[in-house]
C-alpha cells in the first residue's frame, strides 16, 4: 500500500453535565483543504464524545494516507495505543476486573484504526493550539445548536 498523503485530524468532545448533553467536533486538514465535522448527543459523557470524535473523523476519510490525529484526550490516546490490547486479553475488563467503559466505542475504534497508519499527537487542552481550540468550538456549537433547536420548539 502506497500511502501519497497526510491527512491530520483535529478533535475534541465537550459535555453540560457529565453525564449531560454532549458534542463532538472534527476539524480535518487533508492538503490545503479543511473540512469540519460536529455532532450532539442528549444524555452521555466527555469521554464518549472524545471517542466519538475520532471516529467520526476516520470514518469520513475515503483514501489510502498517513492519519495525525491530534486529541487533548489522554483517555483516547492511551486506550487506543496501551489500554486496549489488555482489555481485549482479559475479555474487555480492566485490570480491576470491572468491565471497560465505552467498550462499544473502542470495539469500533479499534477496527478503523487497523485501516491507517495513525500518528497520535496528545496537546493540554485550551492552551491555545488551532486545531484543538477549532475543534472544541465545533463541540460546543453542535451542543448549542441543539439547545437553540430544542428551545425554538418548546416556545
Amino acid at each position: 500500500m502506497v500511502i501519497s498523503r497526510k491527512i491530520e485530524l483535529f478533535t475534541d468532545g465537550a459535555c453540560k453535565g457529565n453525564p449531560g448533553l454532549g458534542g463532538w467536533g472534527v476539524l480535518i486538514k487533508n492538503s490545503n483543504i479543511l473540512n469540519e465535522l460536529k455532532g450532539f448527543q442528549q444524555l452521555t459523557t466527555n469521554n464518549r464524545m472524545e471517542l466519538i470524535a475520532v471516529i467520526e473523523g476516520l470514518k469520513s476519510i475515503k483514501e489510502n494516507a498517513h492519519i495525525e490525529i491530534t486529541t487533548d484526550s489522554m483517555y483516547v490516546k492511551n486506550g487506543i495505543n496501551q489500554w486496549i490490547n489488555n482489555w481485549k486479553r482479559n475479555g474487555w475488563k480492566t485490570a480491576a476486573k470491572k468491565p471497560v467503559k465505552n467498550k462499544d466505542l473502542w470495539q469500533e475504534l479499534d477496527e478503523l484504526v487497523q485501516n491507517y497508519s495513525i500518528k497520535w499527537i496528545w496537546v493540554k487542552g485550551h492552551s491555545g493550539h488551532p486545531g484543538n481550540e477549532r475543534a472544541d468550538q465545533l463541540a460546543n456549537e453542535a451542543i448549542e445548536e441543539f439547545q437553540d433547536k430544542n428551545n425554538t420548539l418548546s416556545l
